[in-house]
């Protein structure tokens, strides 16, 4: 007994030390990492070069959506999704096409990051209360347990990166012809701060916060209630064994976009609204003059939502919807793609939904 207490003493004895000599080698920048840090820090490798290839495929259709959210209804200049690409086109060239996806795709990776690892976390801690809670160790996420945790992870990632995501607003808005231009990221960044405080890096937070509960809650939710249907049920035989194929992954994954986007758009729509308050030149930018900055000043969501409804009608809040329900398919498709040759290169398996 004594000699098994002496064995046990001396095994924690060892692990103390590893786990100290590797937090010191981690300290004095030696790679040391467990496999399963590798293994997490190759994921969020995937997912933000699945993010940003995703993103700038369909970059084009992004800004032409936010230009639709947010222009003047009493000075339009887009009147759909094909004229509004045509007329960038031809006002500012390839360039134009693409303005803020820079932005968008620097906040995608510490997103991506941030929100793989946060529904992770969440999967786990909500799986454990259940499994405790019904007394049934074998117990697995209902689609109502997966939507809060999908909840969870994308207010934690809209949170962390919303800085960027309002100064990306505004960076696509401007154009060539904008009295004032935000250089890039961090020029805006900066340029917000001063002029407006830091709380102006969060307008439109609330909405966005509202919106993800629906939108990457039910993104989760859907995607990996879907796929669990298909290989339980096994449909229409398209799936033969455990695994599902890529093209029964991505129709999984463009239902799951379609339902989570259509139900939070509104919302989208109004943050974006929000986001321009307090930029001077927004009237400039949206309609080419000055008379109209009133139509931009809100004092909160619900006052957003009222002045959008009574001024523009119903359907104003889901101006720009057909471009962005247009780029969810390929999105999510080069999602996917990109998702397999990287993890491919990388020697790891990965799931959307880890």
């Amino acid at each position: 007994m004594a000699s098994e207490d002496v064995k046990t003493s001396e095994s924690a004895v060892s692990t103390i030390v590893t786990l100290a000599e590797e937090a010191k080698l981690a300290r004095e920048g030696v790679k040391a990492p467990s496999y399963a840090v590798l293994s997490i820090c190759k994921s969020l490798v995937a997912g933000g070069v699945a993010g940003g290839v995703s993103r700038t495929v369909v970059a084009p259709l992004e800004r032409m959506k936010i230009l639709l959210q947010v222009q003047n209804p009493h000075n339009i200049k887009y009147n759909g999704t094909i004229q509004g690409l045509k007329y960038i086109w031809r006002t500012e060239g390839l360039r134009g096409l693409f303005k803020g996806n820079g932005t968008n795709c620097a906040r995608i990776v510490p997103n991506s990051a941030v929100k793989f690892f946060s529904y992770e976390q969440a999967s786990k801690g909500i799986l454990y209360f259940y499994r405790e809670k019904t007394g049934n160790e074998d117990a697995q996420l209902t689609p109502l347990l997966r939507l809060g945790a999908g909840a969870c992870a994308g207010i934690i990632a809209m949170s962390a990166t919303y800085p960027m995501d309002m100064v990306r607003g505004r960076i696509t808005v401007q154009t060539e012809k904008s009295p004032y231009q935000y250089r890039g990221m961090f020029h805006a960044l900066s340029t917000v701060l001063r002029e407006e405080g830091p709380r102006a890096l969060y307008k439109g937070w609330l909405p966005s916060v509202i919106g993800v509960i629906p939108y990457v809650g039910l993104n989760f939710a859907v995607y990996e209630s879907l796929k669990d249907w298909l290989i339980k049920a096994r449909p229409f035989g398209l799936v033969e064994d455990s695994e599902l194929s890529v093209t029964t992954r991505l129709a999984c994954g463009a239902a799951a976009g379609t339902v989570g986007q259509t139900v939070a758009y509104p919302l989208d729509v109004i943050r974006r609204r929000m986001q321009m308050v307090g930029w001077k030149d927004a009237s400039s930018v949206l309609t080419g003059d000055g008379r109209s900055k009133a139509s931009l000043e809100y004092t909160g969501m619900v006052d957003a939502f009222r002045k959008t409804v009574r001024h523009e009608g119903f359907g104003a809040l889901y101006k720009g919807l057909i471009p962005n329900s247009v780029k969810v398919v390929p999105s999510i498709a080069m999602a996917f793609v990109t998702y397999e040759v990287v993890k491919d290169i990388l020697g790891v398996e990965i799931r959307i939904s880890d």
